[in-house]
Order: structure tokens, then C-alpha cells, then sequence
């Protein structure tokens, strides 16, 4: 897990150095516990049983375990992709499925592999593939992303971001 003193003194990560077909480095989060699940429950006030109650989730549901919920997982990828952006870039969009199921003992691997770059009007746009991989290199989010990075030398991304023409 990333620190919130390594993300504040993060070295920048620029446009010219991301090559199309580079993997960029990945986020680590578990092994996932119920507490893990169950404090996201809490937090948004779902109070589905599957998400807490394992006696519920198994012999009610038929379901494996207790669940990790999709709002959480909705959570990650952006996440993710702000800390990857940060200091002076941008998470411009984000899209994906969910495939798999999070249940405790899961350990999730976020990824990004760079698809295209291209500038506009002085940005440097990267397109990606994205995803969460569980144990077993089972793929839970398979999804696209585009990030928007300073180039060298080049303007400052706008805050708050708004998209050139055409992009």
C-alpha cells in the first residue's frame, strides 16, 4: 500500500516517459479480511447481509463467501489511477466490467499497460488497458482508461480539467 507521505513527495510521471506497451506499476491491496469488506459496508450504509454475515452469504445465497462490494471495486480503479496522475496529472476516463468476485483472503493486484499516446493542444494523453487481478491471475475488472500527463517542458494540465476539442 502506498503511502500517504509517498504520495505527497511523488516524483512525476510524464507523458515522454510512458512508451506504448510499458506496464506501469501496480497497486497491491490484501490480503482482503471481513473487517476489510464489512468497514465499506458501514461507510456507504449498505447493509445487504452478503457483505457481512458469512453464515448468510454461504447457506442463504449459495455464494462462496462474504463479498466484496462493486462500489468498492468502482472505487479502486479511479483511485488508482489519481495516484498514478499525481502531482500535476489527470484520470480522465475510466471504464470497466465486473468479472470475478472479492472475498476475504483475496489479495488484488491493480494494473495499467499503456495502449496509445497522443497530444492535444500541448497534453500528453495516454490510453490504457486496466484492470484488478485476484489470486490465481483471475481478472475481476478488465476495463480501458485514459490519463492525461504534463509533458516535459510542456503547459500545465488545467485544474479543473477540461478536455481540448476533439479529444
Amino acid at each position: 500500500m502506498v503511502s500517504a507521505d509517498e504520495l505527497r513527495f511523488k516524483a512525476q510521471l510524464y507523458y515522454d516517459d510512458v512508451s506504448v506497451g510499458a506496464e506501469l506499476p501496480p497497486l497491491v491491496i490484501g490480503p482482503m479480511t471481513p473487517t476489510h469488506l464489512f468497514r465499506w459496508s458501514a461507510a456507504i450504509e449498505n447493509w445487504h447481509r452478503i457483505h457481512y454475515d458469512q453464515n448468510f452469504a454461504v447457506y442463504h445465497d449459495g455464494l462462496p463467501n462474504i463479498l466484496g462490494q462493486g462500489s468498492w471495486k468502482q472505487s479502486i480503479l479511479p483511485r488508482y489511477l489519481k495516484d498514478l496522475c499525481l502531482p500535476d496529472g489527470w484520470p480522465w476516463k475510466v471504464s470497466f466490467q465486473h468479472r470475478a468476485m472479492i472475498v476475504p483472503g483475496d489479495t488484488l493486484t491493480v494494473w495499467a499497460k499503456a495502449t496509445g499516446k497522443s497530444e492535444k493542444e500541448g497534453l500528453g494523453f495516454v490510453d490504457l488497458d486496466v484492470g484488478m487481478r485476484l489470486d490465481g491471475d483471475v481478472e475481476s475488472c478488465p476495463g480501458k482508461a485514459t490519463i492525461v500527463l504534463p509533458i516535459r517542458g510542456g503547459r500545465p494540465i488545467p485544474y479543473p480539467f477540461v478536455p481540448p476539442k476533439g479529444a
